[in-house]
């Protein structure tokens, strides 16, 4: 298994190399970027020009104060740049790096992500690594609570199910996931809000926020609870939006061990009907749950929080990747997948471990990488 272990980690490396160029590249192709969205800032405020100039963020500030940035200036390769001083679009290309061919900038950015440097956002003056540790807290007690309690309520139901399939608790449960299914989970938050939050009803809940503003101030078993008591309407609307995939999945794969002959056989030796459940059929069953695990935590963390983030107020990664994109921030928005990829990559190494731990029979030292 260590031979396995180390050949996946190497193979994370031109693997998250080939995701890099790909996505430089069409980010680098698509309209809109910093150097367009500043433009768009600079000619739409008149005045405020040379301030907004100063304050780009991507390095050195620019000393425009003196420059005549309007002018006779021709055709330009950016949209809405004319009559803007070629000058000063030089200064604005050499601000967020645009100075240099492509191949240089991507390799120069490879270069300092070795270093572990992620560079500066380029419209909020602060690094990429101090943006991220800001909203890691609220991503991560996103995802690893929701993670929890979705695994924790879908397993347990579908092994349910499955066992009384066909039964009067069976339709019922089916009915209930059906509708958490229909329901989306952004929807099921506004409808969270409005009856426990302060709206036309009940005021149990905070509007937003991951703690108080004297969270500091309380003692630890009050700030646990504190805590919780701001995640407990967004978890609960994740939760809903997110179990009922994974109770069928974990119905229809007991459903489909329950009928092998192997479980016949252990019925016909007299074997307790929890032995044959829970040491044998729970074993094989488990693995197609595993293999769905790295790719539902990655996706709750980070994609499926971005419309509960918004919607309670809470400054997350998903919030950031969002705005990050939709500013053309590209330090912030590399920065934040090169992330996003190697933890994805991280995790479904660690659910092939993890296959192992369920069932030992497998052994991926004898298979190809």
């Amino acid at each position: 298994m260590g031979a396995y272990i180390v050949r996946r980690l190497l193979l994370i490396i031109p693997t998250l190399l080939l995701i890099m160029l790909v996505n430089f590249l069409v980010v680098q192709a698509a309209p809109g970027g910093p150097v367009e969205q500043m433009i768009a800032n600079l000619t739409g405020q008149g005045a405020d020009i040379t301030t907004r100039v100063t304050q780009g963020g991507a390095g050195e500030n620019m000393q425009a104060g003196n420059k005549q940035i309007t002018g006779g200036g021709g055709a330009s390769k950016y949209r809405g740049a004319q009559g803007l001083d070629p000058e000063f679009i030089a200064e604005l290309e050499k601000q967020f790096g645009f100075d240099k061919p492509l191949h240089e900038r991507f390799f120069s950015m490879l270069k300092n992500y070795v270093q572990l440097d992620f560079g500066d956002s380029f419209f909020q003056d602060r690094s990429v690594i101090e943006l991220v540790k800001d909203k890691m807290p609220v991503s991560i007690s996103l995802g690893l609570w929701t993670t929890l309690l979705v695994y924790l309520i879908s397993i347990p139901l579908g092994i349910l199910k499955a066992m009384r399939d066909g039964s009067s608790f069976d339709v019922w449960s089916s009915v209930v996931i059906i509708i958490g299914t229909a329901i989306p989970s952004f929807l099921f938050a506004v409808f969270l809000l409005l009856l426990f939050s302060g709206g036309s009803y009940l005021d149990w809940f905070p509007l937003g926020g991951l703690t108080s503003e004297n969270w500091a101030e309380l003692s630890w078993p009050a700030k646990i609870a504190d805590y919780f008591w701001h995640l407990a309407l967004p978890i609960t609307a994740m939760t809903i939006g997110g179990f009922a995939t994974l109770t069928m999945l974990t119905k229809n794969s007991f459903l489909d061990q329950i009928n092998q002959q192997y479980v016949i056989t252990a019925r016909a030796k007299g074997l307790d009907e929890r032995r044959v459940m829970l040491g044998h059929v729970f074993r094989n069953s488990m693995l197609i749950v595993i293999a769905g695990f790295p790719a539902a935590f990655i996706g709750i963390l980070f994609t499926g929080s971005l419309l509960i983030e918004i919607i309670f107020n809470l400054d997350g990664l998903g919030l950031l990747g969002f705005e990050a994109a939709f500013k053309r921030d590209y330090p912030v928005m590399f920065g934040t997948l090169f992330f996003f990829s190697l933890l994805g990559l991280i995790m479904n190494l660690v659910g092939d471990v993890t296959y192992t731990l369920v069932d030992p029979r497998i052994d991926f030292e004898r298979q190809d990488v």
